[in-house]
């Protein structure tokens, strides 16, 4: 049902966009406003350039949303013959409820198909990759390789550390780049993803490794990103360690006690004793 809804969400975001614009230049009556470029008119009217411009844009963002369809397969015809006849009222071959309904199963089982394909796709590269040269596997399923190695400290998973980093998928796809960014990254090493947890603890400052993390060190059976890391992705990482900041527990504050003062008791001499005693006599 998302991908309906993102398909179809081309055509509302328009009319919004459209009309948050005439708004704003309604509201803003002090602001002299040049009048707006008429375009060369290549039909009989107004109404007629506008509704075929209007057509263009759903197009083209529709086309966008073409491209989020599972398998990658669609017949252009028939949507626009299907879109026709529904805008125009006319009779369809499926009733609205029964399009929507078929709709829905397509998409599902188009996605279920996708994850079995690039589940078992990941899980071969990972079969491969353990026997290349250099890389060594871990029991978790984790597995790196050394790329620079220099003498240094080893963080633990409760320090801090800075980093910087390329993340890839296998078929080459950039999805993360600090270097790019212009700016390394730093976090608590106990806040991120199992397979870098796992992983940078085994480096030491200055040295560079390349990671190769299976989706349950990872992401998961879900993705991340939006879209930008899959289902079931193999995450490949060429990461150096720049800095470890050590953990350093809080030490506690001992709140201080107010001194109670000892109230000074009086010591009776023989004298206050000997009046007392007459007192009570009388």
């Amino acid at each position: 049902m998302k991908k309906t809804i993102l398909i179809f969400a081309a055509v509302s975001m328009t009319l919004v966009s459209v009309g948050a614009q005439t708004k704003s230049k309604s509201k803003d009556k002090k602001v002299d406003v040049p009048a707006p470029v008429v375009p060369i008119k290549i039909l009989t009217n107004d109404v007629d350039s506008m509704s075929y411009s209007f057509g263009i844009n759903i197009g083209a963002d529709l086309s966008k949303s073409l491209k989020a369809i599972p398998g990658g397969k669609i017949n252009i015809d028939l949507l626009v013959k299907g879109f026709s006849a529904s805008i125009k009222g006319d009779s369809t071959l499926l009733k609205p409820e029964l399009a929507t309904e078929f709709f829905r199963t397509y998409i599902t089982n188009a996605q279920n198909k996708e994850v079995v394909i690039a589940k078992a796709k990941n899980e071969k590269y990972l079969t491969d990759n353990k026997t290349q040269a250099g890389v060594i596997s871990t029991a978790s399923g984790l597995q790196y390789k050394i790329m620079s190695e220099k003498a240094g400290v080893k963080p633990v998973a409760t320090d801090t550390v800075t980093v910087n980093y390329i993340g890839t998928l296998i078929d080459g796809t950039k999805f993360d780049n600090s270097i790019e960014r212009g700016e390394p990254a730093t976090f608590p090493l106990n806040q991120v993803i199992p397979g870098w947890t796992e992983g940078v603890q085994l480096m030491t400052v200055g040295s560079r490794y390349k990671f190769f993390i299976p989706y349950s060190l990872g992401y998961g059976e879900k993705g991340a990103g939006n879209g930008a890391i899959p289902a079931y992705a193999t995450l490949i990482f060429e990461v150096e360690l720049l800095n470890v900041k050590h953990f350093k527990e809080p030490v506690p504050v001992i709140e201080a006690k107010p001194v109670v003062k000892a109230k000074t008791i009086k010591k009776a001499t023989p004298a206050t004793t000997a009046k007392k005693k007459a007192v009570t006599k009388k």
